[in-house]
């Protein structure tokens, strides 16, 4: 049997006597693409946290890539192929574009292969990664230019410029248009095609239901469901927890 690319093995998490997390079990294949869904408070960013380094967990263990990141901080964690956008942007405004993208290849892929990136090999790297999104014609451009939904765009392709195996998109819909919900589900899409694992973080149902391969469920820092979106979906315990309110 194959080991999973990710596995959280009976995380827990507390804030003074508020349990965050509760004994949490979780393994993503390589490849795959999971929505991880529940109301406000259900435990979601925290368990992201958790596993991307930002917060350290009481107890239980985070596994990738077959390597123990317990005690790993977040910036070690990303040279491991272990990334993640955020749902509040937060680019260097006082960098162009495309700089916002050259610092991750610089400063974490370059830790990570042992040598020097030159100067040709991140600009070509860049601009490719701008097109991907379809920013390229602003890339000298200020991130304040932007609108929200490029915004968004330029988020995924920092944490992509890390070369991740593993991404952690975190709620990056949020207060989109319809359209422009779809625009970043097919570059979910077309990431996950060039072979990145993907966990979608999001409240917006159609969008997980059309990205996602699995759905995983918390609700009060427990899972309480994890299998095929169309059965989950049907879960009396998610329906009243969740989907019902």
């Amino acid at each position: 049997m194959t080991e999973p690319l990710l596995r959280v093995n009976r995380l827990s998490k507390r804030f003074g006597g508020f349990v965050a997390l509760d004994n949490v079990d979780l393994a993503v294949t390589q490849g795959e693409r999971v929505g991880l869904i529940g109301p406000n408070g259900s435990g979601k960013s925290t368990l992201v946290n958790c596993i991307c380094g930002t917060l350290h967990n009481e107890t239980g263990s985070v596994t990738f890539a077959g390597e123990k990141m317990d005690g790993l901080i977040a910036h070690e964690r990303t040279r491991r192929g272990l990334a993640r956008s955020f749902q509040l942007p937060r680019p260097f405004m006082s960098m162009s574009v495309a700089d916002n993208i050259r610092v991750p290849l610089l400063y974490t892929v370059a830790a990570r292969v042992g040598h020097h990136v030159s100067k040709a090999e991140a600009d070509a790297r860049c601009m490719e990664l701008l097109k991907l999104v379809a920013l390229d014609a602003k890339a000298a451009r200020s991130p304040r230019d932007l609108t929200q939904v490029e915004m968004r765009k330029l988020e995924l392709a920092r944490a992509m410029a890390a070369e991740p195996k593993l991404l952690l998109a975190d709620e990056s819909m949020a207060g989109l248009s319809h359209s422009e919900v779809e625009d970043i589900v097919q570059l979910l899409l077309r990431l996950n095609e060039r072979g990145i694992t993907i966990i979608m973080i999001e409240h917006i149902m159609r969008a997980v239901m059309s990205f996602s391969q699995r759905l995983v469920v918390l609700v009060s820092g427990r899972k309480i469901a994890d299998g095929k979106p169309d059965e989950v979906i049907k879960d009396r315990e998610v329906i009243g927890a969740y989907l019902g309110q």
